[in-house]
């Protein structure tokens, strides 16, 4: 029988015995892709400029694109030219249009300094002022704000560029006997934390915003009413499911945050229960569906003296924002949103990427906040740390820009694959630069729509609807559930975009596999 020897055991020390334990892990764990955050931001950006509607400026760089609907509001007697086309159509809807420009807008009050490092600060209040230029033509009357230029159905039933339109015109608006709270709160919104971004550089600007955002809100709150009964024309492609109720609490708080005043403070500490601001708590974030935006917002709201009456509705408040953020880190017990087999939050079939856009804004933010206060996150008792939420928001930026099973940035004009055929009406026919004769309603239709071709102009930082529910992608014209893009999915990544590229800059690494993904 050998005899047993007898080893001397030799114990490291915590540190290096850590380190160790991490590059095991390290190891085991796939190395993610690096990707050009400030390119990326770039690109988004520029993206804007070709979904603008009006007469183009002459530092318009993408030339492809011409002016258009330089008629708007004729027929009606007011001047609606400008503003933004909402996605692969010509109809300049006033709802998401104002939830872009919020969210724009957001992204530049957290992340300034990082797009200014960036070089991307004029680009981006560009982007912001072609809206909100708008939204001043729009709100004529302190209780009127014309919401919809252009219809659905006879828009869709042609295949035509901009340039070309043959469509009607027709503008649509919103007053006191004809009431829509959710674009009236929308547009309040925008244009409050729009008036944040241009207070120093252009506060007689900034002035004039207030002044309208503040009357919008009047005008939606006294005047309360869904949008979409008052616009009719609005409701197969825009419809209010969640009402106003949650559009009224979110132009409060951006009304309150661009002003410090109490009232708009005490409306929604006041309405928080009945209008479901304290009740609800959900799993997505969107044009239609602000509650988790003014959950977010509320609970970023310093616990301090001057807050003390309102601590306890602030704290219910921060427990439904921080159900959302626990849900789209798959940390809920109960409700968690779902994600794809490569891992991306996965909420409708229909342009999934706005909810993804959405999320990950949100969750930067509360991050940022988490981390500025020396906080945890608190998920059903387990701490989640605000790296380990940035590390959940690269992957779901990651994911976009390439890192997932088809290969494919969805953020289209970034990287070596991306979808060439956006579901794009101006993108897929030849450039009015190019080609000026003209292209009929239906003709569009029979030369354009169904080449197998990709499309003539590159729709350069478009976030497309994305993949299915299995991570799967059909790049088709037809196939507009997945290659249509919309304002709305790119506005919230310009700030995520700047975050990450500041980030990276100073050197932050952290592996987003490290957060579960099941």
């Amino acid at each position: 029988m050998e005899k047993k020897k007898h080893c001397r055991v030799f114990k490291l020390p915590k540190l290096v015995q850590l380190c160790t334990a991490l590059i095991s892990i390290f190891a085991i764990l796939p190395l993610s892709q690096s990707f050009n955050y400030g390119e990326a931001l770039s690109k988004s950006l520029l993206y804007f400029e070709s979904q603008r509607s009006g007469r183009l400026p002459h530092n318009q760089r993408l030339t492809w694109r011409q002016h258009s609907g330089l008629t708007d509001g004729l027929e009606q007697g007011v001047d609606l030219v400008g503003g933004y086309y909402d996605a692969g159509d010509n109809v300049k809807f006033g709802l998401p249009m104002a939830f872009t420009v919020t969210m724009l807008s957001w992204g530049v009050i957290e992340y300034g300094d990082q797009i200014a490092a960036a070089g991307e600060y004029y680009h981006a209040l560009e982007a912001i002022k072609w809206g909100t230029d708008y939204f001043i033509k729009a709100h004529t009357h302190p209780n009127v704000l014309w919401a919809q230029v252009g219809e659905g159905d006879t828009d869709h039933y042609c295949w035509q560029r901009p340039e070309d339109m043959t469509t009607s015109r027709r503008a649509y608006k919103i007053d006191e006997n004809h009431p829509g709270s959710e674009l009236a709160g929308e547009t309040a919104a925008a244009m409050a934390a729009a008036s944040m971004v241009f207070r120093r550089t252009n506060p007689h600007y900034s002035h004039l915003l207030l002044h309208h955002a503040q009357q919008l809100f009047e005008f939606g709150d006294k005047f309360r009413g869904k949008y979409d009964s008052s616009v009719g024309v609005a409701k197969g492609y825009y419809p209010s499911q969640s009402g106003y109720k949650d559009e009224l609490l979110w132009a409060a708080l951006w009304l309150y945050k661009a002003t410090h005043k109490v009232v708009y403070l005490k409306y929604a500490i006041d309405m928080a229960h009945s209008f479901g601001g304290i009740t609800w708590a959900m799993a997505e974030f969107s044009w239609d569906v602000k509650y988790a935006g003014v959950q977010i917002i509320a609970s970023m709201l310093p616990m301090e003296e001057k807050h003390k009456e309102h601590i306890k509705t602030l704290l219910q408040y921060r427990s439904k924002a921080e159900h959302y953020i626990c849900a789209s880190l798959n940390k809920n017990n109960l409700t968690n949103v779902h994600r794809t087999p490569g891992g991306l939050l996965y909420v409708r079939q229909w342009n999934n990427m706005q909810y993804v856009s959405t999320a990950a804004f949100l969750l930067t933010i509360y991050a940022d906040h988490l981390q500025t206060s020396n906080q945890r996150l608190n998920c059903n008792g387990e701490l989640v740390t605000p790296n380990e939420i940035f590390s959940f928001v690269r992957s779901q930026v990651d994911y976009i820009l390439g890192s997932n099973p088809m290969a494919m940035s969805y953020l289209v004009g970034y990287g070596p694959n991306y979808p060439e055929r956006v579901h794009h009406r101006g993108a897929s026919e030849e450039s009015y630069r190019e080609s000026k004769g003209f292209i009929g309603c239906t003709q569009g239709y029979d030369k354009w729509y169904g080449r197998q071709d990709p499309n003539p102009n590159v729709l350069v930082g478009a976030l497309v609807g994305g993949p299915d529910s299995k991570d799967r992608f059909r790049d088709r014209r037809s196939n507009y559930r997945q290659t249509e893009a919309c304002t709305y999915n790119t506005a919230p990544l310009v700030g995520i975009f700047a975050k990450l590229h500041g980030l990276e800059r100073e050197g932050f690494t952290a592996n987003p596999s490290l957060v579960s993904s099941s």
